[in-house]
């Protein structure tokens, strides 16, 4: 069974940098696109990024020049190092993998998640 493991949230102050992790296992990784989402209190669950088989990303407007997606297929490990946070980025980030090598930023297209990890900004 594939697993997703999130790793990296914490609470931080506006302004601050921090990278989120996510470890895959049982999958062919670097065949796989991998998603970060978020799910904020009260909102549906948001894309933030995508990062296609290739390299290829893909981000949200909301985050576009402070986040960074990056894959590391060696490790099977996906990161999203995120800058410039702000309090409207507080929410849990989900990350997800879907069984083709092209990036979406549909939640359905992605065919397995992890468990999310709790990114809170202050202001």
């Amino acid at each position: 069974q594939v697993q997703l493991v999130e790793s990296g949230g914490r609470l931080v102050q506006a302004g601050d940098s921090l990278s989120l992790s996510c470890a895959a296992s049982r999958l062919s990784f670097s065949s796989y696109a991998m998603g970060w989402f978020r799910q904020a209190p009260g909102k549906e669950r948001e894309f933030v990024a995508t990062i296609a088989g290739s390299g290829n990303t893909l981000y949200a407007d909301p985050v576009k020049g402070r986040f960074t997606f990056l894959r590391d297929n060696a490790k099977n490990t996906v990161y999203l190092q995120m800058n410039s946070l702000k309090s409207e980025d507080t929410a849990v980030y989900y990350c997800a993998a879907r069984t083709s090598s092209l990036g979406s930023v549909y939640p359905n297209a992605y065919d397995y998640w992890g468990q999310g990890t709790q990114v809170t900004v202050s202001s």
